[in-house]
């Protein structure tokens, strides 16, 4: 008989103030290994060390690997890009699959899966009162889909009924619930999701439907203009 070895995924995480890639085999409780370094820029030159750093002492070393997810929005523009590039790259050399992961959708994973029972919102911090948003049933059926809104209109998207919150806007939306009388809990302020859940997610993700192509829920803060030269928009 034929032993095959667990899928093992590389996933990768840049789309917010994080540098993360972590390698982990299905059915596993924690990473065989991880590395995650906070920063705000420097994504582009510090990304494919830590991905050498962390496949070089592996178990059967880059050949190993299965697939990858990594996450794609939103967030950075530049963050996203360098981790879908890397991950892009990554797929073609061994011939894996790549998998793309919502910063929201893993923000609210560790949630939906402890089965408290509660709606889920993840809120990420988008400047000037605005947060990219996000809501879950119990169970993880999408009931407010990604978007850029204002945390008045986030909070009001909730509805009744208890709600926990993620994201690094969280805060700000967990006030605005709490003046409209609903019950919000602060679940997890983290300043980026969980590189364990975006590899856990991007094992169960189907290829066909969770294409590595960026979520960008708001327009660039630049764009090229006709006679050549830079205009913000």
């Amino acid at each position: 008989m034929n032993f095959l070895p667990p899928a093992r995924i590389l996933a990768i995480d840049t789309a917010l103030g994080v540098c993360s890639v972590a390698v982990v085999e299905a059915g596993a409780e924690i990473p065989l290994v991880y590395i995650s370094e906070p920063m705000e820029r420097g994504h582009a030159e510090a990304l494919l060390p830590i991905i050498q750093q962390v496949t070089q002492n592996l178990d059967g070393g880059f050949q190993s690997l299965s697939r990858v997810a990594v996450t794609i929005g939103p967030g950075s523009f530049t963050g996203i890009r360098v981790g879908l590039s890397a991950a892009r790259a990554v797929g073609l050399a061994l011939n894996i699959p790549v998998v793309g992961v919502s910063t929201l959708s893993a923000y609210a994973a560790p949630l939906i899966a402890s089965a408290v029972g509660d709606v889920v919102a993840v809120a990420i911090d988008a400047k000037h009162g605005n947060v990219f948003f996000q809501a879950f049933a119990p169970g993880g059926r999408t009931l407010v889909s990604p978007r850029l809104t204002s945390i008045k209109e986030a909070a009001r998207a909730i509805g009744a009924g208890a709600v926990r919150l993620a994201g690094t806007g969280a805060t700000n939306l967990a006030v605005e619930c709490w003046n409209k009388g609903l019950e919000a809990e602060l679940a997890n302020l983290s300043e980026h999701p969980d590189i364990f859940w975006v590899a856990r997610l991007g094992l169960s993700a189907s290829p066909q439907s969770a294409a590595p192509k960026p979520l960008y829920l708001r327009a660039p803060n630049a764009a090229i203009s006709t006679n050549g030269r830079v205009a913000l928009q």
